[in-house]
């Protein structure tokens, strides 16, 4: 499982973490960033003054922060201005799903061949999986990245994962074709060892896949008798997430 350094430089983490909401997000205000990070808001301006002087960031004419040349805030298909709506619309049922199963809940899309965890709702539990904003995965293991992929026809598959050796790609399309039956993907510690999840996707108002939510949880609790519950409510938290995205039209 991945753990926090013993010796975590908080102010580093800051500014990481401050270059993930940059890219995903596309603008910010100082507000935005000392309420997220849970910082002062002059520590927030010195940071942001940081990551301008260091081309990470831009400043534009109503002192809204935008990412800068060393940065790129694209998200595959979707804008960033779409990513941050999808984060904020997302994040009450998050919350919610995270509070009825006690675990950590994360929203991702699919960049290509890979995806991109945006966004993180930690459980409060002793022993749980961390915060994955920024994070990347293999797509094709990723719990949330195989949903997505399921959505795809076989000849787009083919385009993504030219190289794949055969076995890999036969199991690759048995796993894919058994999550469309089910409506679901499963990560048995295939990205990290000690960490299961379960996905599901996410549509918007047109019936297209644009993300994914999952709930990630320590193997040590996790197994085949906790899969059905843990799908209910995944799928309820979906549903009710797609009714908020279908009240707006370019999600």
């Amino acid at each position: 499982m991945k753990n926090k350094p013993a010796y975590a430089l908080g102010s580093v983490d800051n500014v990481l973490l401050l270059l993930h909401m940059l890219r995903d997000q596309g603008k910010l205000k100082v507000t935005d960033v000392a309420r997220e990070l849970g910082i002062a808001r002059s520590t927030a301006h010195r940071l942001l003054a940081m990551l301008v002087y260091r081309d990470f960031a831009v400043q534009d004419d109503n002192h809204i922060y935008l990412p800068g040349p060393f940065l790129s805030s694209g998200g595959g298909d979707i804008g960033g201005s779409t990513l941050r709506k999808l984060r904020e619309l997302a994040r009450p049922h998050m919350e919610t799903l995270c509070g009825r199963v006690h675990e950590t809940v994360n929203l991702m899309v699919r960049v290509g061949t890979e995806v991109r965890f945006l966004s993180s709702v930690e459980s409060s539990q002793i022993l749980h999986v961390g915060d994955r904003r920024g994070t990347i995965l293999p797509a094709h293991r990723a719990s949330g990245g195989k949903v997505l992929l399921a959505e795809l026809s076989d000849e787009r598959i083919r385009e993504l994962y030219p190289d794949l050796p055969d076995a890999e790609r036969a199991g690759l399309t048995r796993d894919l074709g058994d999550i469309r039956a089910r409506g679901y993907g499963l990560n048995i510690e295939e990205t990290e060892q000690g960490v299961s999840a379960i996905g599901a996707a996410v549509h918007n108002r047109q019936g297209g896949a644009i993300a994914a939510l999952s709930i990630a949880i320590p193997s040590a609790r996790f197994g085949p008798d906790r899969i059905g519950p843990f799908a209910r409510e995944l799928h309820r938290a979906i549903l009710e997430t797609e009714h908020t995205l279908a009240d707006l039209p370019d999600l």
